[in-house]
């Protein structure tokens, strides 16, 4: 489906909503009158392909690279429903930079005109903006790609900073460090290079490999691109059988990252791509090292479940595989998870 002649794909959505005297919200999502979001702004042709996520300016303590570290520049655009958005919103919070770094969401809904800011969830606190899109054609007049979250805005130019969630997130852990926790150190400079080669694998294989199943049209693809994500989750059990976390007593960017995954992974994730017919909950150590997490604040108050859902045929998901039956899984986050064993 193409997006209607009387909204273009790129144009700048109109603001709507209420009048200057109260928050200004957009429209419902509206699926039927405007297409669903994706076609002219995201490639769905030919299996699964991550979209380009050009704005890739990154904040330093010192300033060095245009964006310097200061307290209440900066703005996060999140959504509840996005996983690589979560992993911006967890940084913020395990770092203690809720009072230095401003955050908040955009509506769970989307139709072609992107993310938007509805009563639900919200106005946008800084720009008043209603779709997120003008953040973007703030930045960049006419920008035609993917209408992405998570965002970093800088207040002092206008602009957005970054929508490349790998940077966010390492960003908030290093450049901020003048404000943030002392006791935390999600990228500390002696496991850099170890946590950059996991997160890669993490990235392949897990949280990026998910929608790669999701993408195959052949029936080998598809059974090669499961094999390789369970096969990958086998190892992150095996590797979390002797050490608390990713990389021992400490939580890490790579936690971060894997995580969001991980909660996802029976209500949505599996259910979607048909991955395994094992849930997150028989892979004993990762069932329990995911819990182990969620009981943080940073985890579970960053977690809204119930948008852990898909409705109806994601333009991603590729047509040809015969998928294995999937139910979507809802378990108990609760239960105690008895790492503290582990603890040094």
């Amino acid at each position: 489906m193409t997006t209607p002649s009387t909204t273009p794909a790129h144009a700048s959505p109109a603001p709507a909503g209420p009048s200057q005297a109260g928050p200004a919200y957009a429209s419902p999502a509206d699926v039927d009158t405007y297409g669903p979001y994706g076609p002219g702004r995201v490639d769905v042709s030919n299996g699964w392909k991550r979209p380009r996520y050009p704005f890739q300016g990154r904040v330093t303590a010192d300033g060095s690279s245009g964006f310097k570290a200061e307290p209440g520049r900066y703005h996060l655009y999140v959504a509840w429903v996005c996983p690589w958005a979560q992993r911006t919103a967890i940084a913020r919070t395990l770092t203690g930079l809720d009072g230095v770094v401003s955050l908040s969401y955009v509506d769970d809904d989307r139709d072609a005109r992107g993310w938007a800011f509805r009563e639900r969830r919200g106005p946008d606190p800084v720009n008043g903006f209603t779709f997120l899109q003008q953040a973007y054609e703030a930045t960049e007049p006419g920008y035609p790609g993917h209408l992405s979250v998570p965002v970093l805005w800088d207040r002092g130019t206008g602009r957005i900073v970054s929508n490349n969630f790998p940077d966010i997130t390492i960003d908030l852990g290093t450049a901020f460090e003048e404000w943030a926790d002392p006791a935390v150190r999600l990228y500390p400079p002696a496991l850099r290079a170890e946590i950059d080669d996991l997160n890669a694998y993490i990235y392949d294989n897990v949280n990026d490999g998910t929608y790669r199943v999701a993408g195959t049209t052949t029936q080998d693809a598809y059974e090669a691109a499961r094999e390789r994500v369970v096969a990958a989750l086998e190892r992150l059990d095996e590797r979390l059988a002797g050490r608390r976390f990713l990389h021992g007593p400490s939580i890490t960017e790579s936690d971060v990252r894997l995580w969001p995954t991980l909660a996802r992974f029976d209500l949505f994730y599996n259910p979607l791509s048909r991955i395994s017919e094992r849930r997150l909950t028989d892979f004993p150590h990762l069932w329990a090292y995911a819990r182990d997490l969620y009981q943080r604040p940073a985890f579970r108050e960053t977690t809204d479940f119930g948008t852990f859902r898909f409705d109806g045929k994601p333009p991603f998901l590729g047509d040809g595989p015969a998928r294995i039956d999937v139910e979507p899984y809802q378990a108990d986050w609760e239960v105690p998870h008895g790492r503290e064993r582990l603890a040094p």
